[in-house]
């Protein structure tokens, strides 16, 4: 998965169009044989895309609640932005040679627009 918790993402469809925020969880579906179409990857990005819970009373005197949380949404609808330039990019990957013998390649992620590391 190109897009990796703590990262800074634009929201590119929705209620939240154009707003940025940080990744706080992955959801990956849990594969299954039975299930033959594949199943998108979810997101949760920190304020977005945020929906009511309604909680019932628990004892007599009590009354209800309403809580707030962000809902999780498809990762084709965010796009990843860049620290450094700050601007939506598309994620690529190169691989770098390592110094030592026990790491000989590593596989990093680069922005498509600067060519930036990060």
């Amino acid at each position: 998965m190109k897009i990796k918790k703590h990262d800074n993402v634009k929201i590119l469809k929705g209620k939240d169009s154009g707003k940025t925020g940080k990744v706080l969880q992955l959801i990956t579906p849990a594969s299954s044989a039975k299930t033959r179409r594949k199943q998108s990857q979810m997101v949760v990005v920190e304020g977005l895309n945020l929906r009511f819970k309604h909680l019932r009373p628990k004892k007599g005197g009590e009354s209800g609640q309403r809580i707030m949380f962000p809902a999780p949404m498809d990762v084709s609808n965010v796009q990843i932005v860049c620290p450094k330039c700050g601007k939506p990019t598309r994620v690529g990957y190169q691989i770098r040679e390592g110094k030592s013998e026990v790491s000989k390649e590593k596989k990093t992620r680069i922005c498509k627009k600067c060519k930036n590391i990060f």
